[in-house]
């Protein structure tokens, strides 16, 4: 199904949201969501600073398109691939570590 056509009203698990499947699942549940309903209006930069500290592992960026995907989503935007994120990521990321 192509990710605008998903409905968030029908979603009942992770892997029905656009961009997730079992791997991007299992951190998720690693960090206490396993419904979709559960990521309405969290921050996705906090997914990831978690699932790093929680797995002693410092993901690939991409991971933060993939949770920027997903919690807006389930806030009410289009569903868009991940990769569509990665130029905010980049400019978030950048001026953040100016202001630091």
């Amino acid at each position: 199904m192509h990710p605008s056509k998903v409905d968030r009203n029908l979603l009942t698990q992770l892997t029905d949201l656009p961009n997730i499947g079992k791997a991007c699942a299992a951190y998720l549940h690693l960090l206490g969501f396993f419904k979709p309903q559960q990521l309405i209006g969290v921050d996705p930069y906090v997914l990831y600073e978690s699932i790093c500290l929680k797995t002693g592992v410092k993901h690939d960026p991409c991971m933060i398109d993939t949770f920027i995907s997903i919690t807006r989503f389930m806030d009410g935007e289009e569903a868009k691939p991940w990769w569509a994120y990665t130029a905010e990521r980049k400019q978030k990321i950048s001026l953040n570590t100016k202001i630091k």
